[in-house]
């Protein structure tokens, strides 16, 4: 097959055969067919869209370029979740130790920062030491150790993924809803899971901005789970302003700490609850869902989760004393206030702004070879409903980019819109599928 011809086909609208699109990936993975060609193929799908067959077999083929992980040999069920990525969402580093201190095995592959949106890779690999490059043998190791591992795609696992994610990236072709599933769910079955919790988003800050599209997109997810045989809930979720207050690799870590601490962080302490509960209740430790959030609280104040949580650390070569000890980890350079300019309910905020801001002071990537500034990122304090007041503190900036300071200052001033009417909260939880 001539793939020039298999991206004009695409271009022009016409479906491709499964052994078109096997062609196309297996080449690309093996280093056949260059990024450029690749690209052109992924921004015509993009335009052009991919149909069910198309989807299903994008998937089948990205997740068999490489190994599917067999857990067998670990007792009880293994419960994922995956969230199709926001600004400050940082559920995960919560989730998987109260899941696992619950009794539920949580083997996790995440990805890295998509545009705007923060990656839980990136999140973890700020902890100095903490290793998300794990082979297969150690991935199984710290499971049977500890309930749960946070790791990123090995070359076994899904390698094809993992060239297309990073090649979505910076080529706009990110906010593809074929695309999105095949990506998540190729890694998600690789995982060797019984189960999948899905936490899509909707809003501003989410790749799915219309409700009607993150219905769809949870929809497909679904149905490709399903069609796997693998249990499955869907949550679509408010991403019309940030989660929780803190924006940036080392910064959500520590925000996630408190959480983990006992600290009522309202909307992600909330959020975390829900899909922990869930997980636990697919995993067969609670009767319901309700049941699930019930247990999760109890992981929470007993300290076990955060007891977990450094277990999974220390396993993972992470240095165990900035879990304990954040305040000492390092500054950056820069650090700058923001304050409220006039008086006013906050109506909206845009949240993909607030993630572009966090990208400029270098917390995430403008293009594939950047290096992240685990540091760097935001505070931000108002949300949608709140009053606030001329002169109040609203955001803090942490950087080591000095000309970055002015500019961000402005996104985010400009991010927030008030109104001199009294504004509603946001809805968080939307809507949740009945267990499947």
């Amino acid at each position: 097959m001539n793939p020039v011809e298999l991206i004009r086909k695409k271009r022009n609208g016409q479906a491709l055969s499964n052994e078109e699109i096997k062609f196309l990936i297996h080449n690309f993975t093996i280093g056949r067919i260059p990024s450029y060609q690749f690209s052109a193929f992924l921004m015509a799908g993009f335009l052009k869209g991919f149909n069910k067959q198309e989807t299903a077999e994008l998937t089948r083929s990205m997740l068999y370029s490489g190994n599917v992980i067999n857990l067998n040999s670990i007792k009880g069920k293994k419960i994922d979740k995956h969230s199709t990525g926001g600004v400050g969402d940082k559920t995960s580093l919560i989730l998987a130790p109260v899941v696992a201190a619950a009794g539920v095995n949580v083997p996790m592959i995440s990805g890295r920062g998509l545009g705007h949106t923060g990656g839980t890779l990136d999140k973890l690999e700020s902890i100095p030491g903490f290793s998300t490059n794990v082979s297969l043998t150690q991935y199984k190791s710290i499971i049977k150790k500890c309930g749960a591992v946070l790791a990123g795609q090995t070359k076994e696992v899904a390698p094809a993924d993992k060239l297309i994610y990073a090649l979505r990236d910076v080529t706009a072709t990110v906010e593809s809803i074929p695309l999105i599933t095949a990506s998540i769910m190729s890694k998600k079955l690789a995982e060797g899971i019984d189960g999948l919790v899905l936490d899509v988003k909707t809003g501003s800050g989410a790749f799915m901005k219309e409700y009607e599209d993150s219905m769809a997109l949870a929809e497909s997810l679904v149905n490709t789970a399903k069609a796997f045989n693998k249990k499955v809930m869907a949550f679509i979720t408010d991403m019309n302003q940030p989660l929780g207050n803190y924006i940036g690799n080392w910064m959500e870590v520590y925000e996630s700490i408190k959480v983990l601490q006992g600290e009522k962080v309202m909307d992600l302490l909330e959020l975390s609850l829900y899909l922990s509960g869930a997980m636990i209740y697919l995993g067969g430790k609670a009767k319901s869902m309700d049941e699930g959030i019930e247990t999760a609280i109890k992981m929470i104040k007993s300290g076990k989760a955060f007891d977990k949580f450094i277990e999974i650390v220390q396993l993972q070569g992470g240095n165990v004393d900035y879990i304990k000890h954040p305040s000492k980890y390092p500054r950056s350079k820069f650090h700058e206030k923001i304050f409220a300019a006039k008086s006013g309910y906050v109506k909206s905020i845009d949240s993909f702004e607030m993630g572009m801001a966090s990208l400029e002071l270098g917390a995430g990537r403008m293009t594939m070879e950047d290096k992240i500034d685990p540091k760097a990122g935001i505070i931000f304090y108002p949300k949608i409903g709140q009053k606030i007041s001329k002169g109040e503190l609203i955001a803090e900036i942490f950087t080591d980019k000095k000309l970055s300071i002015n500019p961000v200052k402005k996104k985010i001033i400009s991010a927030i819109s008030l109104s001199e009417k009294k504004t509603k909260p946001v809805q968080l939880i939307k809507f949740i599928t009945d267990y499947i």
